[in-house]
């Protein structure tokens, strides 16, 4: 068996594990991206792996394989994954910049839960990776509608920025869209286009934003490059009010609030640097520095 069979196998005996009814071929199939026949020969593998695997038909004629939690040590063994303990951190910011804190302690407490499920060396490992991963300085979220992106696009770019190491893309954007790119990749901005913020390796050292969704192909490189040590996606990010950089637009932005809309003007963080400042006639006075003018109308108009 390959490595990367015996990984979907032990992801399986999880999903098996983890769901009340346990998993159907269509789950198998939806999850793993496969066929129907390759959807059955996991599930064989399954019950030749894990003896104690139950299986039922449903009402509906489908079948069910089922593990019981205490039959998957196998599975369990595995501990938890910096990725997955990284991607639930991510989670937690999320809900916490959103306003959402009772969703936030919860997946807090399931975070704490999950740590203390593992042995204490491998829990201490995993939680520095994961704090390290969701605090990087190369990835920055944004809420709202967004352009659907492949997943196994984000699979590279993300190992390519951990790494760091050069991309090779083309582009369809541009003078020359069938160019083959090398990119240095510094960042991720996720909003409602997401963008890779990248220089060219051997170019002049400005960092350029490319559409993901403009991307048409992908190649992972294996010699790396040192990051732009004065390079900050923070304060880079900062410069938009939303996803559209312009340095000719950037500048100081004034917004006066009518004392019937200060009140709730005061509830939005509109910019991570903004002022407030209250008037005599009750009116609120918002300063920032950014660009994205159009954005910023589109957002007040909402």
């Amino acid at each position: 068996m390959s490595f990367q069979k015996a990984t979907d196998l032990l992801r399986l005996a999880e999903i098996a594990t983890s769901r009340y009814q346990g998993v159907t071929l269509s789950d198998i199939e939806e999850t793993f991206s496969v066929d129907r026949r390759t959807a059955q020969r996991m599930t064989r593998a399954l019950e030749d792996t894990f003896p104690n695997c139950i299986t039922r038909v449903g009402e509906d004629r489908r079948k069910f394989w089922k593990l019981k939690p205490d039959d998957a040590r196998l599975m369990l063994a595995q501990g938890i994954r910096d990725s997955e303990l990284a991607a639930l951190e991510l989670s937690i910011r999320r809900a916490e910049r959103e306003g959402l804190p009772t969703e936030a302690r919860s997946l807090a407490v399931l975070r704490d839960r999950l740590l203390a499920a593992m042995p204490g060396v491998l829990a201490r490992r995993a939680e520095a990776d994961a704090e390290a991963d969701a605090g990087s300085a190369w990835l920055r979220l944004a809420s709202g509608a967004r352009v659907r992106v492949s997943a196994d696009l984000m699979g590279v770019i993300g190992t390519a920025l951990k790494g760091p190491h050069v991309l090779t893309v083309v582009y369809a954007g541009g003078r020359d869209p069938d160019r083959a790119r090398r990119l240095e990749p510094h960042g991720l901005l996720l909003g409602t286009r997401r963008y890779l913020v990248a220089r060219e390796a051997g170019g002049n050292g400005r960092m350029q934003h490319y559409r993901l969704d403009r991307i048409t192909s992908v190649r992972l490189e294996p010699d790396s490059f040192a990051r732009a040590p004065d390079f900050d996606l923070s304060a880079h990010s900062a410069r938009a009010f939303g996803s559209f950089h312009a340095d000719e637009e950037f500048g100081e932005v004034v917004w006066r609030f009518a004392p019937k809309a200060a009140a709730t003007a005061r509830e939005f963080l509109f910019h991570p640097a903004q002022t407030l400042t209250e008037e005599e006639d009750g009116s609120l006075t918002v300063r920032f520095a950014s660009a994205g003018h159009l954005e910023m109308a589109w957002h007040l108009y909402s």
